[in-house]
């Protein structure tokens, strides 16, 4: 054999034996998103059904969300039909998850994120049943003091 085909077999060998452990070191566990909703929500249980397709593992508390939002220091006027709580960050309304994902990566000084009100072409409240229509609405970082700047707009 030859010493090139020597050294490849070797290394082959060595990559098969990395594989699994580098897949594995990839493999993070999902990320717990408690939501609290009301239990005869639609929207909402779309909602968390968003959370769960992209990856995020969902408790859910069907008790109201009012209390858990005062409690998570967002201003009232941001308010939506759920509030929930990932890693740390309050997540009001209908905030899609790639943006709950990039504040997670990027971990900015914040209270956490709001999409006020309900609005049409959200996660949650998109699809057939509102007519694929699309209104325009911004994803809000809220800051410690109740402030907000636009962390991501739509339909604009």
């Amino acid at each position: 054999m030859s010493r090139r085909r020597a050294l490849g077999s070797v290394f082959g060998a060595a990559a098969l034996l990395l594989v699994p452990a580098f897949l594995k070191a990839q493999q993070r566990p999902a990320v717990l998103a408690e939501v609290w909703k009301s239990p005869t929500c639609g929207c909402c249980k779309e909602w968390v059904t968003h959370l769960e397709a992209s990856g995020f593992r969902v408790k859910v508390h069907d008790v109201g969300n009012t209390a858990m939002r005062a409690k998570l220091r967002i201003p009232a006027r941001l308010g939506s039909c759920h509030t929930a709580l990932v890693a740390g960050y309050a997540i009001e309304g209908h905030v899609p998850a790639q943006h709950v994902l990039r504040l997670l990566r990027e971990r900015p000084r914040a209270v956490g994120l709001a999409v006020a009100g309900m609005p049409v072409g959200s996660p949650g409240m998109d699809g057939p049943d509102y007519g694929d229509s699309r209104d325009p609405y911004d994803v809000l970082l809220v800051t410690a003091d109740g402030g907000t700047r636009v962390f991501s707009s739509y339909f604009k």
